[in-house]
């Protein structure tokens, strides 16, 4: 025969209150410990279990944006990147202008930050509720490439549509070839003014006419990225570089 106890959860179970299914007893004790009124009692339960849910969906879009790494603006060294100012970065951490459908472009040679600063902007959207996709130059390729053969891929690119925010990163790091660049060219075309992208690159927009190998298509891709759009030169050394460490050193 069930407890009470046990129907509760049973209950729980079938409305779909996991949390309250988790915590039932600890609820209960709480009450009485606490001589909780009934309005107090039930407040409790609904506020949790509102929480518990928005967390699992800030799991959920945590999971899904492919964000290799947790990188936060408090680890950024701001004392040896000067090109970037934390005043700017705050600004940018209120996130306005994903809602207005802004890009943002960080040039700058490799270990200057330009990843660190946009993995930190992606995890605070997708704790402010955005749908974010992360994803490299390269894999992005990839995944652009195969997707009419690999559903993983189809996937991939299914969830880069429907994000609020894109963040390309690494652009240039590898040549691409013709049908490549107009792949990238058909994508940035329908995100265009219908999500934010960041994009992280090496090369200077200069540049990019040698990386994408046509100018017209060159022109094309700068024209929507840049149109509304927030660009960062990054300059100074690579961070990675000048804090290197060496196991045979400890």
């Amino acid at each position: 025969m069930l407890t009470k106890n046990d129907t509760i959860k049973e209950y729980a179970k079938e409305l779909k209150l996991s949390n309250l299914c988790r915590k039932a007893e600890d609820f209960i004790e709480d009450g009485e410990k606490k001589d909780l009124s009934y309005q107090d009692f039930l407040l409790n339960i609904l506020n949790e279990e509102i929480v518990a849910k928005e967390e699992k969906r800030r799991q959920g879009r945590l999971k899904n944006s492919g964000l290799p790494i947790i990188k936060t603006i408090e680890e950024f060294d701001f004392e040896f990147q000067k090109s970037i100012t934390k005043k700017q970065i705050n600004r940018l951490l209120e996130m306005d202008w994903i809602d207005k459908i802004y890009n943002l472009v960080f040039l700058g040679p490799p270990g200057v930050g330009k990843t660190h600063i946009s993995i930190a902007l992606g995890y605070k959207a997708i704790d402010m509720g955005y749908k974010v996709s992360f994803i490299s130059m390269d894999n992005l390729m990839y995944a652009l490439k195969t997707q009419d053969i690999y559903r993983k891929s189809k996937i991939r690119i299914g969830k880069i549509h429907s994000s609020d925010l894109v963040i390309i990163d690494e652009i240039g790091y590898l040549p691409i070839n013709r049908e490549e660049a107009n792949m990238f060219f058909q994508l940035i075309s329908s995100l265009h003014e219908q999500a934010s992208v960041i994009i992280t690159s090496n090369k200077g927009f200069g540049d990019w006419n040698e990386l994408l190998g046509d100018p017209a298509l060159t022109t094309a891709i700068l024209d929507r990225l840049t149109f509304k759009c927030e660009l960062f030169n990054m300059t100074g050394q690579s961070y990675r570089l000048t804090h290197r460490k060496s196991f045979l050193e400890d």
